[in-house]
């Protein structure tokens, strides 16, 4: 199992869903976590329970990472009290979906922000703190429907592409420091933005699925624990696509 112990990690997002699975499997694996969370004090203050009655280390921290100033406050907060960060996982993330000719522009704005702005500042404000120590790793959560498209998803697919190529730019401002830079494409995993899709939808989809499931979190949570360890040190500037096949 690939270990991060004595590691400082942030997981923006980190209250539900895949962001929680990742921060339960990074403290697992020996990190010290931060959980970020942007409304729910009590879904993030369940996960820093959990990860301490498991015998790990965890606190959550409220931000809004959309927002610049939010951001370098969080940053700031990280410095004073845990000196560094050595672990980054931009998770954050939304959806607005539409076709285009229904979708408003706040919906594209607004995902966008969400999703790619977020990444964006969290990844800035982070390169500086990893460039000082020449180490570090950034996992960005970024999405088939980035690499693949999807319809009614024209906001959503739009984020998710900026990430990859957000990933791919920075792994080659950062490697000559020693700061590595990936990302995750998830396929269909099971978490709330899936929970209210229609029966039918889910099993069309599980039907395009070569290994004949949906993902759990803990799939996405193994592959981004895997990115932030020194077993993936040569590592940098990849998508790992972790969907059961759905694009093959």
């Amino acid at each position: 199992m690939s270990r991060v112990e004595g590691k400082v990690a942030m997981v923006t997002g980190g209250s539900r869903g895949i962001g929680r699975a990742i921060c339960l499997e990074l403290a697992r694996r020996g990190a010290l976590v931060l959980v970020n969370y942007l409304q729910n004090e009590a879904a993030a203050a369940e996960v820093v329970a959990a990860i301490g009655a498991a015998g790990g280390e965890a606190a959550a921290l409220q931000a809004d990472v959309s927002e610049a100033e939010q951001v370098a406050a969080l940053f700031k907060r990280v410095t004073r009290e845990h000196g560094a960060l050595d672990i980054l996982v931009n998770n954050a993330g939304i959806t607005r979906d539409n076709v285009i000719m229904l979708m408003k522009p706040a919906d594209f704005d607004i995902v966008q922000a969400t999703n790619l702005r977020s990444c964006w500042l969290c990844c800035k404000a982070a390169a500086r703190m990893m460039m000082r120590k020449r180490s570090g790793s950034i996992i960005n959560i970024t999405s088939v429907v980035g690499i693949a498209g999807n319809g009614g998803q024209t906001n959503y697919a739009a984020s998710k592409a900026g990430i990859i190529g957000l990933t791919k730019s920075l792994a080659k401002e950062l490697a000559p420091r020693g700061v590595r830079v990936n990302a995750v494409a998830p396929g269909f995993v099971e978490t709330d933005m899936t929970a209210d899709l229609a029966t039918e939808i889910k099993a069309a989809a599980t039907a395009a699925i070569p290994l004949g499931r949906m993902g759990a979190p803990e799939d996405i949570a193994k592959s981004v624990a895997f990115l932030a360890s020194a077993d993936a040190a040569y590592m940098t500037g990849q998508t790992l696509v972790v969907d059961g096949g759905m694009l093959m």
